[in-house]
């Protein structure tokens, strides 16, 4: 088994490593990814790691070693949840950035690590709310943060419960439409970290993605919106409808989700100025 010495070596070279995977360039995320301990969020090992093809593989041992790599770590691996890709999740957050002081919003918080790691980027002059909706999840991501004195963690549906207004709202679901309390509760200049997917998002046919990652920035009463890269995830109770998904369906088909740059609240838009356009909200071109 790897001394802490050792350990801490490991740490740094993976947050390296998982920066480069992720194309970020953000020291103070690189700085979390090394600080926080992914073993003191996963439960004792040995761990369930998730290989493709093959499914599952269990650790020869509970060394936190095996955790330092960028894998995906079953978390309730008979549901085939799992504690997300390193790499991803340095390119979504290094996309939001959170910074000093900030409030973070963590909706889809799992056992909470990656919302350790806003938190580390947030610092003590900030804060973080980390919401989930699955029981169990949420009680271990509340006995993992409950050392870090700015976090709070709700239970709940993260599409409704209510929170301070946010700096970064990170979503880590997949959702059919942007759920009105997450553009409410966006601070002017927030970011909002928005997958939006399809109901075969884990399928992703050979036709193309049928999931992407959004960050919306506010601006006053408008919403600029960013295209981050394709993405398959679970889906986000409580942020799904049957019109979205049948608009993001076709829309995906269509193709051309690199050209947004502007989510409006509103379906009064024309059809051609729209990436896709479903009751109530639109992406569009410009």
């Amino acid at each position: 088994m790897f001394d802490p010495t050792e350990l801490a070596v490991l740490r740094r070279a993976y947050a390296r490593q998982v920066m480069f995977l992720g194309g970020s360039v953000n020291p103070a995320l690189e700085t979390a990814y090394a600080e926080v301990r992914r073993e003191d969020y996963l439960g004792p090992g040995p761990w369930e790691i998730l290989r493709w093809p093959g499914g599952y593989r269990t650790t020869p041992d509970a060394d936190p070693a095996w955790l330092y790599a960028d894998v995906l770590v079953g978390i309730v691996a008979a549901r085939q949840l799992n504690n997300g890709q390193p790499s991803a999740h340095a390119t979504w957050i290094g996309a939001a950035a959170p910074k000093p002081g900030e409030h973070v919003v963590h909706v889809g918080a799992g056992v909470g690590y990656y919302s350790a790691i806003l938190a580390h980027m947030a610092g003590p002059r900030g804060s973080l709310t980390a919401i989930e909706f699955d029981p169990g999840l949420a009680a271990r991501a509340a006995a993992n943060l409950c050392c870090l004195p700015s976090a709070r963690v709700l239970h709940g549906d993260g599409a409704a419960i209510a929170f301070a207004p946010a700096d970064v709202i990170y979503v880590n679901a997949g959702a059919s439409r942007p759920a009105p309390a997450w553009l409410d509760g966006l601070r002017d200049g927030g970011r909002l970290i928005l997958p939006l997917t399809t109901e075969a998002n884990f399928a992703v046919p050979a036709g193309g993605p049928t999931g992407a990652v959004f960050r919306i920035t506010r601006r006053g009463d408008d919403f600029q919106a960013d295209v981050i890269g394709p993405i398959a995830v679970f889906p986000c109770e409580g942020a799904r409808d049957e019109a979205s998904e049948r608009a993001l369906a076709a829309a995906f088909g269509r193709g051309g989700f690199e050209r947004v740059r502007r989510l409006r609240r509103t379906d009064a838009v024309r059809d051609e100025d729209c990436w896709v356009k479903a009751p109530g909200w639109s992406l569009t071109y410009h």
